[in-house]
Order: structure tokens, then sequence, then C-alpha cells
């Protein structure tokens, strides 16, 4: 693959987090220990040594089970999260469409969150403005756009985070769940708007629980568990092996549940036999 050609490069990525051993009630408390230096940690790792290159163009399907690092992973690319190991290097402008509207203040309304929603993503004022009527038209809003978004529905919220995010063409789109935005008239609007920057040639990232649409959208795929890349290649490839390890998921869930139920039982067994002898 020639270098020029390389859209994003994620090397050797590793992401760990401290999580907390004990419960801490408050931030008296959580000083209190800090000094005394009996806060402990245990660590994990929720992505260990993910490597991977995507060309410019190129449809890119991340799948993986619950809990396998699809997110985190699509957080640290965008730059939401700073990897602890490795490195990743993008060309171009990124817009990630991950927790749609996670950035409003829940006090401001629409069109005041327009704005800030609008710098997080790094848009000048000057843009948003010339850009305002328009985000508002798509996001359907209208006299709402000037509601304080704390009584906004999830759906109005996530609405108005896709309006916003979607405004520019993006180098590399990054999409996290996010197709099923909206009632079924906006759904269908959302994706007709993705799907026009599928058309222009935009590098995309997409994780979906829907498999279809991963196959539908994506030329090649990679598959996490538990923080690492265990496939990489051809999305019927890649989607053949993820349906292998759905299935063994369900079958583990079954043995588990049936174990239970003969423990439950054995336990009713017992408890009846005890009342008789009583």
């Amino acid at each position: 693959m020639e270098k020029q050609d390389i859209a994003l490069a994620v090397d050797h990525v590793g992401m760990k987090f401290n999580l907390s051993k004990e419960k801490v009630d408050n931030l008296k408390e959580y000083f209190i220990k800090f000094i005394k230096k009996e806060l402990t940690y245990q660590e994990f790792w929720a992505l260990k040594d993910v490597t991977f290159d995507v060309k410019r163009g190129e449809h890119l399907g991340i799948v993986g089970l619950n809990g396998a690092g699809k997110s985190t992973l699509l957080k640290v690319i965008a730059g939401v999260l700073k990897p602890t190991e490795g490195s990743v290097k993008t060309k171009g402008k990124i817009v990630p469409l991950l927790e749609l509207g996670a950035g409003f203040d829940k006090q401001y309304t629409g069109a005041e969150n327009i704005y800030l929603y609008g710098s997080l993503l790094g848009y000048s004022k000057e843009f948003i403005t010339s850009k305002f009527d328009e985000i508002v038209e798509f996001s359907e809003l209208g006299e709402f756009i000037e509601v304080p978004v704390k009584n906004y529905s999830s759906g109005m919220r996530a609405r108005l985070g896709f309006s916003i995010a979607t405004v520019v063409k993006p180098d590399i789109l990054i999409l996290d769940e996010v197709l099923s935005v909206g009632d079924a008239q906006f759904r269908k609007k959302s994706e007709a708007k993705i799907q026009s920057m599928f058309d222009q040639g935009v590098t995309v990232l997409f994780v979906s629980h829907s498999l279809e649409q991963v196959k539908r959208i994506c030329d090649r795929a990679i598959m996490l568990e538990h923080g690492t890349v265990i496939a990489h290649g051809d999305v019927m490839d890649v989607a053949n092996i993820y349906n292998e390890k759905l299935q063994q998921k369900k079958q583990k869930k079954k043995r588990m549940r049936r174990k239970l139920n003969q423990e439950l039982n054995e336990q009713a067994k017992r408890s009846r036999e005890k009342q008789k002898n009583n």
C-alpha cells in the first residue's frame, strides 16, 4: 500500500483504564484516601496492540461482541481519548458521529448549542453562522430550536447533533451506530445524507451491531475481541468469523441457563424432600 494512499494509520495502539477497587462516595473521602495512599486500582486494557491501515476512500467496518473495545477504538481515532500506547495518524478532516449531542449544554437552547457543539467539532463561528439555517432545516426542529435542550427528547438531540456534524464534507467519517437516528422518515434522510458522502469518496470507519449494514456499506472489516484484533480482511470473511463467535456465545448462554435450571430443580427437589421428612 502506497504511503500517500493511507488516510488512517493505527500503530500498536493500547488503551489502559485504572478501575477503582473500592467505592468512594464523595470528593472529601477521595482526597483523604489519596493522601493516605489508600486508593487502589485495577488495570483494565480496553485495547491492546491494535494495528491497521485504512486507504483513502475505503470503508472499514469494525465488529465485535459487546465489550470488545469498538467504541473505545473510535474515540481514540477521533482524538476524544489519548492512547496509553502506540499512535494514530490521520490525513484530512475527521468528523466523528459517535454520541450525538453528547457535547450539548442542556440549559442552552438548540440555537445556542449549534454554536457550542459546532465549536467542539472545530467549526468557526462564521462558518456556523453561514450554515445555521441549513442545520435547522435538516434537523426539522423548527420553532423548537429556541427551546432549551433539556426539554428535548433523545431523538431530537440526536437529530440536532447529526445535522451539525454532517454540515461539512469530511475526509474521514466515523460512524458509531448512528444510522438509527430519529424516526423512520429522518432515518431515511440521514442515510441518504451519509450515502452522498460515500459517493464523494469519503473514507469511512463504521461500527454497527447490524451485520447486514456492515456488509452493505463496507469493503473490509476488522473484528475485535477483548480489545485485540482477531480478524482483518474482506468484509464477508470477517462477517463469517463474527457469526461463528456469536453462535458460540449463544450456545454458551444456553448451556449456562440449562445448568442453572438443573441446579434450581435440584434445590427445589431437596427442599420438597426436607419438608416431607419434617
